[in-house]
């Protein structure tokens, strides 16, 4: 146990009052009432036309595989820095998935050599917001949609982001969130999946409902549900909505905390990463973020390994992110290799994140402060 962990999840105090709410209305399964909330606050803040719950983002990265109908052989374009639960969606599909670099300042995918990885086999392209801070969506949209590409926006750090004054997760034709409990809104486990196409919202209903109409028989557009599709078991119970209603409703509260938070590391660290040749997050002009996280870009991989074990001798614990997905064993059975995407694989050796989550108090994080400004790498 840490005296200041890595992350530690937030509780606004109001979750426990929804919860019993829920239980008492007798309806604890998906898609009740808490459900239909958080996904009307969805709705209104990003002006989707549907949002709807999952139990996580890797189940909402699924559904947006089955809604544009990924198929054995079809080609999808992520970028190798991300999580896996990015590249499994459309891997269990049957596709061939086609690793991209990264940019070197924001860590997202490289608009500038998705061109050339684009063929007639590919069915989508899967833009990752690293740390909340948009993809260059202008570009990625200007090459796939004269070609009929898919954008499938994971923005599992990105609710609340913006791009060109735009919110993330409203560029794409389907975008996914998570709601895990590293977030900034949690809930343990939950994801969404939203859809800015009209096109694909009765298909979604059918595939989150395990391939059933059923939410057309409780509209009452039908007068009894049947299989009508492929689907399966999406959506979180009403207890899990019922947290984060709660986390949602506390939205500003939480953004306001973590812009402090983040803030104050970008306040403090500047002269010491300049002095010891480490680099702050570099967040352009044209996007918003939603302070999602803080890292630091350390000069080599044996300086970020002196780092972490100098604060974690500290009782302060600090972690590295994404491993290269090219250079994984999965990642070589589509035929990628080491070597593949450089910037990522540098990157990935020097990352660090540091200790970020909305009850860190100012005593602790300023503790943190003044322990990596002593760090000599």
């Amino acid at each position: 146990m840490y005296d200041i962990p890595f992350n530690k999840p937030y509780f606004t105090g109001i979750e426990p009052h929804y919860i019993e709410q829920a239980i008492a209305s007798g309806w604890i399964s998906g898609d009740g009432a808490f459900t239909k909330k958080c996904h009307a606050l969805l709705e209104s803040w990003l002006g989707v036309p549907k949002a709807l719950l999952t139990t996580s983002c890797t189940h909402a990265l699924e559904m947006a595989a089955l809604l544009v109908d990924v198929q054995p052989g079809d080609e999808v374009i992520v970028p190798s820095f991300t999580f896996v639960s990015t590249v499994n969606a459309f891997a269990l599909r049957g596709a061939k998935i086609v690793f991209a670099d990264i940019r070197p300042d924001t860590l997202n995918l490289d608009e500038v050599q998705l061109e050339s990885l684009i063929t007639p086999r590919t069915k989508a392209i899967v833009p990752v917001h690293y740390a909340g801070v948009g993809c260059e969506m202008t570009r990625i949209l200007e090459l796939a949609q004269p070609r009929g590409v898919a954008v499938i926006e994971d923005n599992a750090h990105g609710l609340l982001g913006k791009y060109k004054g735009q919110y993330l997760g409203t560029f794409g034709c389907l975008a996914t969130q998570s709601f895990h409990e590293t977030k900034n809104f949690t809930c343990g486990e939950g994801g969404a999946l939203l859809i800015n196409d009209p096109n694909y919202i009765e298909s979604a209903e059918i595939i989150r409902e395990k391939g059933t109409n059923r939410s057309r028989f409780f509209r009452g557009q039908v007068d009894k549900y049947t299989w009508v599709g492929l689907g399966s078991s999406y959506l979180p119970s009403e207890v899990l909505a019922a947290f984060l209603y709660a986390q949602l409703e506390a939205h500003q509260q939480i953004q306001t905390k973590r812009h402090t938070l983040w803030e104050r590391y970008a306040e403090y660290l500047p002269a010491w990463a300049e002095a010891q040749g480490a680099r702050l997050p570099i967040v352009p002009e044209h996007c918003e973020q939603p302070y999602h996280m803080f890292y630091l870009l350390l000069p080599s991989l044996s300086a970020r390994t002196h780092f972490i074990n100098t604060l974690k001798a500290q009782s302060i614990l600090s972690v590295f992110h994404y491993l290269p997905l090219n250079a994984s064993p999965m990642g070589q059975t589509f035929g990628a290799k080491l070597g593949d995407c450089p910037v990522t694989e540098d990157i990935s050796d020097r990352l660090v994140r540091l200790p970020f989550y909305n009850d860190l108090q100012e005593n602790e994080q300023l503790r943190v402060i003044d322990a990596i400004q002593r760090i000599q790498l």
